[in-house]
Order: structure tokens, then sequence, then C-alpha cells
């Protein structure tokens, strides 16, 4: 069984805007990315998952029940975490961690304590005057002391400086090894090749992509700089690859996905001053669905 189970799922709120017959699903132990633009209908499909809205048409469901129907038994299965969190601010951040411990039914602190100390926050603090990555530590120590089966985490290293950043990808590592289930939306590009074993991507409320993060490294391209000795060279070899490559007097861009031998037996029939070779991003992947520089 499906832990996470959406199909056909549709809101309709006009004027294009919405979800529109989104169909996918997780499994047990498995950590999916969600991406898309602002506005794209990541937030609303997890509102959905939370039993927060009903949805027009289709079902969502979590660990076999419907998320609208049995809103309070899946949300006893989910470690949430909204795109923001409302605070009290007049709280300290241990005061909000044990309000919501009560609002869960949360008998033992213990991992919410390791949490803390895990994500180094003093939450003596008023939450009025911490900044937006305390918050946001705060966001996620709530989020995860329920140890539920279930992780749903909308932009969860929102405000988080890059130091934490990697605490949070080394923590849902841990998390997945333990055979949690986690739905992630997110902008950062690296978090998700670093922690997602799935991406999903949407446009516009519809799903234009659903594919392994094995299956998209293994289709990204190269980019190559070459710069050579001189312009002749270059615009002889610019020739051999009209459909992808540009240049600039001596200087040549090549994004390439064939066998790089063939590139090296091509170079050397010229000189060389200068080399460089890296790895399509993720993110030139996901940009590729939405029409070059759309974001």
């Amino acid at each position: 069984m499906d832990v996470i189970h959406i199909a056909g799922l549709t809101k309709d709120y006009g004027n294009n805007k919405g979800i529109f017959d989104l169909s996918f699903s997780l499994r047990q132990g498995e950590a999916v990315g969600f991406l898309g633009p602002n506005g794209a209908g990541k937030t609303t499909t997890i509102r959905h998952l939370m039993g927060f809205l009903k949805p027009d048409h289709g079902t969502a469901r979590v660990l076999g029940m419907d998320c609208f129907k049995n809103a309070s038994s899946v949300q006893d299965k989910i470690g949430y975490l909204p795109g923001e969190t409302a605070f009290m601010d007049n709280m300290t951040g241990d005061e909000f961690i044990q309000f919501m411990a009560g609002m869960k039914d949360i008998k033992d602190l213990g991992y919410a304590r390791e949490l803390t100390a895990y994500f180094d926050i003093d939450t003596r603090v008023k939450i009025k005057k911490m900044s937006k990555g305390m918050k946001q530590k705060i966001g996620l120590i709530v989020a995860f002391m329920q140890n539920a089966p279930v992780l749903i985490l909308d932009e969860p290293t929102t405000g988080l400086d890059p130091l934490m950043q990697n605490k949070f990808v080394d923590l849902i590592k841990r998390e997945k090894d333990s055979g949690k289930t986690i739905l992630m939306s997110s902008h950062i590009f690296e978090e998700i090749e670093n922690t997602c074993d799935r991406v999903v991507m949407i446009r516009e409320g519809r799903i234009v992509a659903d594919e392994a993060i094995n299956m998209i490294r293994d289709n990204m391209c190269k980019h190559c700089e070459i710069i050579f000795d001189n312009t002749e060279d270059a615009v002889s070899f610019q020739k051999l690859h009209l459909d992808n490559c540009s240049r600039q007097e001596n200087a040549v861009c090549l994004l390439s996905k064939g066998d790089v031998n063939v590139l090296i037996s091509q170079l050397s029939r010229y000189r060389i001053k200068d080399i460089n070779i890296r790895s399509q991003s993720l993110e030139e992947v996901f940009l590729k669905y939405y029409g070059g520089g759309r974001s």
C-alpha cells in the first residue's frame, strides 16, 4: 500500500488557478521533492493532504485514510511544517513547543529536546525577538518532535544559514533511513538532489514530470567551456556542434550528452588554452520544464 496516494486531485479556483487532475504516490521510506514556482499548486496540494481543503474531484489519502474525511486521524500520522508557521509571539520558543506538544498529545518531549540541541537554538527567547531562521528552527522542531511516520515539509529551510541547511539534510537522511515517508517542497535544488529519491514537478496546477533522481542524473548533460588558442580553431570546432554550441571569439560553450571519448578525440585536433567541464544541475533540468528562464 502507498503511504501517500493522490488520484485525480482537482481544486479549481477559476481563471486557471488551482490544481488539476494530480496523480502521484509515495511508498514507505521514500523521499520525494515537490518542485514548482510560486503559485504552481504545491501548497494547495499539501493542504489537501493535511485535510484542510476538500477537493472538487479526486482523492488524497495517507496510510489508506481519506485526508478530508479522516483529517484528525491523518494529522496524527503527519509531522507537518507549513510554508508560513503561525507563531504566538509572546511565548518563548520552549512555551510554544510545549503548547504544540499538548495540541498533539505528545507526552514525551525527549525528541524535542534532542532537536533543540541539534539545531543549536535557545528556546528561552521570546518568539517576537527571534530571527526568521530561529523561527524556522522552532517550526522544524514542532514538525519532527512527534516522530510521525509521514513528514510533509513546505519550504523547510527558508531562513536557515548554510550550516543549518546541511544539518537539515543530514536529519532528513536519518529520518528516511528510519523508514519515514517524506514529501518536501523546496527551491533549493541541491537539497533535493541530496535527500530525495524522486522529483515531482508541478506547473500551473498540473504535473509536468515525475522522475527518479537517478534517472534525471543519467540524462543530465555536461557544460563544457573551451578556450581555444585562436578564433579559427574555435570556429572550426563550433561547426561540429551547431545545435548545442555557442561561441564568443575563441571561447566555445558546449552542452554535451554524448560519449566523452568522442569529444576528447575532436578536441585533440586543436590547441586548447583552457577547458572547464561541469555537470548540469537539477535546477537547469527543472528550468527546462518551465520554458527556459521561467521560474
